[in-house]
């Protein structure tokens, strides 16, 4: 069988190839597409709050997350933002070039502090023009943010503070390196879309149950399997739904 053969794209950035990273868009591509596109993405180090994009704005990079996450936020007018979704190495930020859109839809910003493989917009639209195999995993994950879109709509209209505040919080421990991650009020607030005083009282329960530990801003996850019994049937829906469209 012969060797395979490297994709190439002309662009004016080209980095020391890396391994394939931790992150599920890209660990499962063709060889001699993984091969190329490492050759194109940057290692960056992400601070937390450190915001990577607001609506409207034109998208400059996309990030595929490796040990950090990101908050995806709906902000309209006046009124606060709600937090529709976390992006971490499961996925990535900036898909939306993939259909032709040049600016980003949702205000990202790092939730969680780490690393992420970062690439221009240009190359990116070259590369997927040229990979099957990233055009495929790109189109599944754009498919699955679709439909968890419409079940956080959902979510928000009928469960309670404790069930979503325990589904944000293994979300967020999902995408974590270990057990303990920053979460403040004032960002869970933001993402669950109420006030700071329903945050304190959802996590005041929750670790009376001894199921989390919560010290100035930061949460460390002591009891998993009882976390998932609290939290709302939107948790093991979504973990459905990206293990079965997604790639392992």
């Amino acid at each position: 069988m012969p060797p395979a053969t490297l994709v190439t794209f002309d662009g004016p950035e080209v980095f020391p190839a890396v391994a394939p990273p931790d992150n599920r868009l890209l660990r499962g591509l063709p060889q001699e597409e993984s091969g190329s596109l490492m050759r194109l993405l940057q290692p960056v180090e992400l601070r937390a709050g450190e915001v990577l994009a607001e609506p409207g704005e034109r998208i400059a990079h996309v990030y595929f997350p490796v040990d950090c996450c990101f908050s995806l936020m709906a902000n309209l007018g006046a009124h606060p933002a709600l937090g529709v979704g976390l992006a971490g190495r499961e996925g990535m930020l900036g898909s939306s070039l993939a259909l032709g859109i040049a600016t980003a839809p949702l205000r990202a910003s790092v939730q969680g502090a780490g690393t992420a493989l970062r690439m221009e917009a240009a190359p990116f639209r070259r590369a997927l023009a040229q990979c099957p195999g990233l055009r495929r995993n790109v189109g599944c994950y754009m498919h699955v943010q679709l439909m968890l879109l419409a079940q956080t709509a959902y979510c928000v209209r009928f469960h309670v503070i404790e069930a979503r505040l325990a589904q944000w919080l293994l979300m967020a421990h999902d995408r974590s390196a270990g057990d303990s991650f920053v979460a403040t009020h004032a960002a869970l607030a933001a993402l669950l879309g109420v006030r700071r005083s329903g945050v304190t009282t959802a996590a005041g329960a929750l670790h009376r149950k001894s199921l989390i530990e919560y010290n100035r801003g930061r949460v460390t996850v002591l009891n998993r399997r009882d976390l998932e019994r609290r939290s709302c049937e939107c948790y093991r829906i979504a973990r459905g739904i990206y293990d079965g469209l997604l790639a392992p």
